[in-house]
């Protein structure tokens, strides 16, 4: 392969930098991206792991795709995407032996009542928390998604709110997801579907923080669902080529990029694998993880010291054992109302989850582990022949076990935990595929040991603080390379805003308006430099 030339060299064709790359093509710019694998999306993937059972690998249910402004804004539909529901959205059980679980609907009175009926009063309180949803949630999720520090969004909470009610809401956001379902809810019931949500990050729900992804879950679950792309989690990466094509840019797979090159203080180029030079005009997109961009791809002397140093202490998220199944039937729900939703979790209440984080925490391999559990054809049946269920579960182990045989031991148990819940599953089954921590790191390599959120979400890797102090934007000490991938500021999940921020900071910092970053990102450099 010959070297070759554009504006933009995006590295990594995951979610991220596809948008960064439509973004750029369509304020012109010639774009090439170079993706190391042979086939684009990074965890955003789908393929048939048993004959006539389409799986999801990674990423399955993308309620933040569908409220993203990045991915909302590219059109996707108009470029083949088609999303599908089930028919309730989630539920979770409150034990093995439950056979009237909560679930959230689509209908909010349809939620509420059957909420009410689990424990009066806490069907209004959910209209309630709903109703306040509807007044902020377009300002809340534009603070959450703009570059560090949000403007536009914290301005239209005020107006919403006024300040005192903007200040509760912020109190709420800060509270441990335990303290914030007591505070809203009178009933395990609702409490267990907050907390279930929450759990979708990697903070403990007793840690500060961690209700903001339960609430922020819970609410965009009743008013848009956990939707699917029709088809497989692969559909939506090729929309997202397709879009990012047609405005121009190049989506090129099998070519790894080994290293940047960094000349008078630019990037200037990025070496590949094949031996070949891609020369880089305006800048460089890194959808790859912090430690791959600082540690790896950029040169040593063209950052500081202390940035590169700071990287070893990087935290990743809990490495994820995913197991994937194919069944005859629908799943033999002991709770039958669980038979309707798309998502279910399932193994722990309150005090589960709470030692079930502890046991992740003190590298205990969980004897009774928490597990999102997938019912993909509910969601979509294109995924499976009509009367039989292509699902799967994933649950964590603790860093630093060893990926073969705790892999193995987990993903029994998590078979036990749904043979409790659904007696008879394991009869059901035609077949099943168990991908380990260290399986997901070689078909990605940003999944480093499993982690799949790009890093820890707890608060000192966040804002700010993500990927390192003072690195909270996609600007990096060298002036025309940017990381536009999940370890950066908002972090993991399908909503494509981590390269959207990367693809505009870019466009700033290459036109007139740009200068003030560049000044910011020196006086950075110099203060990390010390």
């Amino acid at each position: 392969m010959a070297d070759d030339s554009a504006d933009a060299v995006v590295i990594g064709a995951g979610h991220n930098g596809l948008v960064a790359a439509a973004t750029l093509a369509d304020a012109g710019w010639d774009v090439i991206v170079c993706e190391s694998q042979d086939v684009p999306g990074g965890a955003v993937k789908s393929a048939e792991l048993i004959p006539g059972y389409v799986s999801d690998l990674y990423s399955a249910f993308y309620p933040l795709s569908v409220a993203s402004p990045a991915l909302r804004d590219l059109h996707l539909e108009d470029h083949g995407l088609r999303w599908s529901h089930a028919p309730a959205v989630v539920g979770h059980p409150r034990s093995a032996d439950d056979e009237d679980a909560a679930v959230l609907y689509p209908e909010i009175d349809r939620t509420a009542s059957e909420l009410d009926r689990l424990a009066r009063g806490d069907g209004r309180r959910w209209c309630d928390l709903f109703e306040q949803w509807e007044r902020i949630g377009d300002p809340l999720l534009q603070t959450l998604f703009a570059p560090f520090p949000p403007l536009r969004g914290p301005v239209g909470l005020l107006r919403g709110l006024g300040t005192a009610e903007a200040l509760r809401l912020a109190q709420l956001m800060l509270m441990p997801a335990s303290v914030m379902a007591e505070n809203l809810f009178e009933g395990e019931a609702a409490r267990l579907l907050l907390l279930g949500n929450a759990m979708h990050a990697d903070v403990p729900i007793d840690a500060p923080g961690s209700g903001v992804m339960g609430y922020l879950l819970v609410m965009m679950a009743q008013g848009g669902g956990f939707p699917v792309p029709v088809g497989g989690a692969g559909e939506l990466t090729a929309a997202l080529v397709r879009r990012a094509e047609a405005a121009g840019a190049r989506v090129e797979c099998g070519r790894a990029v080994d290293s940047i090159v960094v000349s008078g203080g630019r990037a200037t180029a990025v070496r590949t694998a094949d031996g070949t030079t891609v020369r880089c005009r305006r800048a460089v997109i890194a959808d790859t993880s912090a430690p791959q961009l600082y540690q790896r791809l950029l040169p040593a002397d063209a950052l500081p010291s202390a940035l590169r140093g700071g990287l070893d202490r990087f935290v990743w998220d809990t490495p994820v054992l995913k197991v994937n199944y194919a069944l005859d039937a629908p799943i033999p729900w002991r709770s039958k109302n669980l038979a309707e939703a798309g998502t279910v979790h399932l193994g722990a209440d309150r005090d589960g989850l709470i030692r079930w984080m502890a046991d992740l925490n003190t590298a205990t391999l969980p004897t009774h582990p928490f597990l999102l559990f997938g019912q993909m054809t509910t969601s979509d049946p294109t995924r499976s022949p009509e009367g039989t269920e292509s699902a799967w579960a994933y649950t964590h182990l603790p860093r630093g076990l060893a990926d073969d045989a705790s892999a193995d031991a987990l993903a029994e148990r998590v078979d036990e935990v749904l043979e409790a819940h659904a007696p008879g599953f394991a009869s059901q089954l035609v077949g099943k595929t168990v991908q380990r921590p260290s399986d997901l790191e070689v078909d990605d390599a940003n999944l480093h040991t499993g982690a799949v959120n790009g890093g820890t979400s707890q608060l000192f890797q966040q804002l700010i603080f993500r990927p390192a102090p003072g690195f909270g934007r996609a600007e990096t000490p060298v002036p025309n390379v940017f990381l536009g991938s999940a370890g950066a500021s908002p972090g993991g999940g399908v909503h494509g805003v981590c390269g959207r921020n990367a693809a505009r900071a870019a466009l700033a910092a290459d036109g007139v308006t740009g200068w003030p970053r560049r000044q910011v990102n020196r006086a950075v450099s110099r203060l990390f430099s010390r």
